[in-house]
């Protein structure tokens, strides 16, 4: 055997068989391991001399060959280590005779290999023909390098199934640094090869299959360890080594190869499984978690761009539907692998809830029906949702025992940018869906809990979503059993999903949902407060009779306790009407015989109920009890010194007998109509236009009397009918409120149905025109659509046909009215169009429901002193997105026309002030 030349000892030894190697085993290894490891670094000599720049190109050139000499020379005695006396080295002296030897001396050739590669690629040009065969050698030596790896490897699987870790402690984290570093290369070889990949590319490509290969068999091998059920540290040190290793590759490969990336996360949930009990509390769950969820959101994202890409090229097959089906699988793989590493390390998930919280609320956000997901296909859209949601649903039921996840859904600190609002809101039915056939402990955990309940969260969530309501976005849904499912607006789902809910709660979180009910009902929002009373309205029709009547009994009171004018009375009373319909008779009576109507301090509540509730008889008498408690309120006021801070109560009669006039006119004797009638008559002998202009609880007064003289309009004399219009005329100049403009329509709606006397014609009928006229061109679109439906039911009723001409004193409304008779569309707006509406419009109710809460609390009851939080991230992002928002909005119209003169001043003070925050903020 060779003492001197290595070259000739690697020959000399390539022709040794089987038995030789193994008897000459004690002698020659030592001899190679010394060759292997006493081997020169070449390329640090090269590269210091380029530093140095003190050698010619010739010497240089020199080096490298002799250095591409070296590599050969090292990685033939590596591969004659590994194919030849590998094998006859025991398992249980692996470790000590062969890997803690040869590993480190080979990722020392490895790192060479790749810094020889990356400075070689920079000058690579299909030109210099030399320097490209010196990268393809350098190639060709690298796919050597892994395949001697993988065959070692591959050696030590066949040694027995169950291999202990300590015996090949070394190994796996050689090879994971080799892989990782290689598939690095690999990725980024566009850049470090300049753009020459085509002269290379064979090569490289042969280098990644070997990778992957050498990947594939570690897992394997991984597989087959043992690290004991009492390890030592050691063992449980390396295994939580290679799992962040090899978690640390999935990021590199992450945009690489589908099944490769899929393989390495198995590999990474199989082992964490698999020594569940020794690795937990040494895992980094965090960055496996956010690992998982960010490759599920990338996964997702590829998924609705082809889709998106097919809609767009309207082609459905091919290789794009071929990639966007694996996709969806990924997809699925990771959902999967999601639920099953949440089933085993939930308890280590304390801090890491926002992720999964925001991993649903960003999946949701970019998926139909959200006004920000982008338009695809019914069939993707169906496919995605089949395949890939589904498999994510049961990691919801695995997260609602979870306390530290809960508050994080039920946080009233979230500050959610616009585009995630509709998601959490739906996220929070499909909690309410589940939770009736959890534990008693868990419901408790949501409905009872130190954060709002879900009740509470899911009614505010419900009013950040007005432009989705707007729209209004559908979803689907099962109407009737055994029938496929249908869309429906968002409201309508909401409502469905909450009402079966509340038919699931226990009794023992009742005043949890009484509270929550109550709160909305008198919110800012008038959509949240409507779904409130409706949800309100099936729990007195679902619960008991006496429920009902106690509830109802309740919201009397409370109408009671609140001055008439406040709004929050309104929403009451509104609630009040609709649960009157669903007493029982009996209680109806105890409600009747509770309030009496002829006691003007009920009066204030009757106001809101429609006696039509009521039985006939209760009706009648009801009606009239309230006619004449009424009449006596509005006398006592007349006959006084029409104090103006005494309207109140006069508002609240006049209500009243408005309310009788609706439900039960026709049961009124003929003397009471006439008594009422006087008593009407006698306000507008005092009433001003300036003073109804100053003061809003007059304009309230005006609008009632309007409202009545409706129901007695055949019945008006000339004089009071000329007064009427005369006051309305000259209100009408100061500019009214919206509300006293709507009254007007409805009396000029009636108007149809009365003949005017010759001699208030003159006076009357310009006044009339003039009205309408300037109605029908209000810009405020309520306004204007209320207007066109009086003017139309005034025209088709009128016998002064003469007037109606009179009324349309400009082309553009006559054309308006004409289109409103065909039933044309003004504007036809695009889908597109409408949706960028919303999302600006969602903007502005955001800010002014803000707005609102600031004032109801400045003016509420002190609250009691709280702990002050520092304002969050979320927080600083939601204000910031409402900003830009607002400035976008601004854009878009100042696109559309000219600005108003204001808009300048305004934005210069605006500007002032966002420079006032940006000195504060440095």
């Amino acid at each position: 055997m060779s003492q001197t030349d290595p070259e000739l000892l690697l020959q000399e030894l390539g022709g040794w068989d089987w038995d030789l190697c193994r008897r000459e085993l004690p002698v020659v290894l030592p001899r190679l391991l010394s060759m292997y490891q006493e081997s020169e670094d070449w390329t640090e000599h090269i590269h210091n001399a380029y530093m140095a720049n003190v050698m010619l190109p010739l010497k240089i050139k020199y080096l490298i060959c002799f250095c591409l000499r070296q590599f050969f020379l090292s990685s033939g005695v590596l591969r004659i280590l590994t194919e030849m006396f590998l094998p006859h080295i025991s398992l249980a002296d692996l470790e000590q005779t062969f890997f803690s030897k040869v590993l480190p001396k080979t990722l020392q050739l490895f790192d060479n290999l790749m810094y020889e590669l990356s400075s070689e690629a920079k000058g690579l040009t299909s030109q210099n023909t030399e320097l490209c065969s010196t990268v393809r050698n350098l190639l060709q030596t690298m796919v050597q390098l892994l395949e001697t790896l993988t065959g070692c490897v591959r050696y030590v699987c066949t040694l027995q199934e169950c291999v202990p870790l300590e015996r090949i402690r070394t190994l796996p984290s050689s090879v994971l640094y080799v892989i990782k570093n290689t598939f690095t290369h690999c990725k980024d070889s566009e850049s470090v090869y300049c753009g020459h990949l085509h002269l290379i590319a064979d090569l490289l490509q042969a280098m990644f299959k070997e990778t992957y290969s050498l990947q594939k068999q570690l897992m394997e091998l991984l597989d087959m360890i043992s690290i004991g059920s009492a390890s030592a540290e050691d063992n449980i040190t390396d295994m939580v080594s290679v799992i962040h290793t090899v978690l640390e590759i999935c990021s590199v490969i992450s945009n690489m190869d589908h099944a490769l990336h899929a393989n390495t996360w198995k590999f990474i949930i199989k082992q964490s499984l698999k020594h569940h009990s020794l690795l937990q509390c040494h895992l980094n769950h965090s960055d496996i978690l956010s690992g998982l969820c960010k490759d599920t959101l990338l996964s997702f994202h590829s998924c609705l761009q082809l889709a998106e890409q097919m809609k767009m090229s309207e082609i459905q097959e091919g290789t794009d539907l071929r990639l966007f089906q694996k996709t969806v699988k990924l997809c699925r793989f990771f959902a999967n692998s999601l639920v099953h590493y949440t089933k085993e390390f939930l308890s280590f998930f304390s801090d890491l809830c926002s992720e999964l919280h925001q991993l649903f609320l960003q999946i949701y956000s970019k998926f139909p029906p959200s006004l920000y997901a982008p338009e695809i296909s019914e069939v993707h859209r169906d496919e995605i949702s089949r395949v890939f949601l589904v498999a994510l649903d049961p990691l919801i039921n695995q997260l609602l025992p979870f306390s530290p996840f809960m508050e994080q859904v039920l946080s009233e600190k979230l500050g959610l940018p616009p585009e995630q609002q509709l998601p959490q809101c739906l996220l929070l039915i499909t909690i309410m869906d589940k939770l009736s056939s959890q534990p008693e402990e868990v419901q408790t955990l949501w409905n009872a809990g130190k954060s709002l309940s879900l009740f509470s969260a899911l009614f505010f969530s419900f009013q950040q979503c007005s432009g989705e309501l707007s729209f209004p976005v559908c979803l689907p849904e099962v109407i009737s059993t055994g029938q496929p499912a249908v869309p429906i607006t968002l409201y309508h789902y909401v409502c469905v999903h909450l009402c079966s809910f509340i038919a699931s709660t226990l009794p023992s979180h009742f005043s949890q949902l009484e509270y929550a009910l109550l709160d909305a009902v008198l919110g800012s929002s008038m959509i949240t407060s409507l779904l409130a009373m409706d949800s309100w309205c099936f729990l007195a029709r679902y619960g008991t009779a006496e429920l009902c009547a106690h509830h109802v009994v309740v919201i009397a009171r409370l109408i009671k306790s609140w001055p008439s004018d406040c709004y929050r009375v309104s929403a009451l009373g509104v609630l009040l009407r609709r649960m009157l319909f669903l007493m029982a008779p009996d209680h109806q009576a105890k409600f009747a015989h509770k309030f009496f109507p002829e006691e003007e301090e009920n009066l204030a509540v009757w106001q809101h109920i429609s006696l039509k509730a009521l039985n006939p008889d209760l009706r009648k008498r009801a009606a009239r009890q309230l006619c004449v408690a009424g009449l006596a309120q509005c006398r006592r006021w007349l006959n006084s010194r029409r104090a103006l801070g005494e309207l109140r109560p006069v508002n609240t009669a006049l209500s009243v007998l408005l309310a009788a006039y609706n439900f039960a006119g026709d049961t009124l004797e003929a003397e009471l109509q006439a008594s009422i009638l006087g008593v009407l008559g006698q306000f507008w002998t005092f009433l001003q236009a300036k003073q109804v202009s100053d003061e809003p609880r007059l304009q309230q007064t005006l609008c009632l009397l309007l409202h009545l003289l409706e129901f007695f309009i055949q019945a008006l004399d000339a004089q009071l009918i000329t007064r009427v219009f005369a006051l309305q005329s000259s209100l009408f100049q100061m500019d009214p409120p919206d509300h006293v403009r709507l009254a007007m329509v409805d009396f000029l709606s009636s108007m149809g149905k009365v003949f005017i006397p010759q001699e208030t014609q003159r006076q009357v009928v310009p006044q009339l025109s003039c009205l309408f006229a300037s109605l029908l061109a209000d810009q405020t679109w309520l306004i204007h659509q209320h207007a066109l439906e009086a003017f139309t039911h005034f025209a088709e009723e009128t016998s002064h046909e003469d007037v109606v001409p009179q009324c349309l004193n400009s082309e553009e409304t006559k054309n308006k009215v004409v289109s409103f008779l065909a039933k044309t569309r003004q504007v036809e707006e695009t889908t597109e169009a409408r949706t960028e509406r919303m999302k600006q419009e969602r903007i502005t109710c955001s800010a002014q429901f803000m707005k609102m809460a600031g004032e109801l609390e400045s003016t509420g009851e002190p609250l009691a002193k709280r702990a002050c939080h520092p304002p969050s991230e979320e927080q600083y992002k939601s204000a910031i997105g409402t900003m830009e928002g607002a400035v976008e909005a601004v854009k878009l119209l100042l696109g559309k026309g000219s600005p108003p003169a204001w808009l300048a001043v305004k934005l210069e003070a605006l500007h002032t002030a966002i420079a006032i925050l940006r000195d504060s903020v440095r």
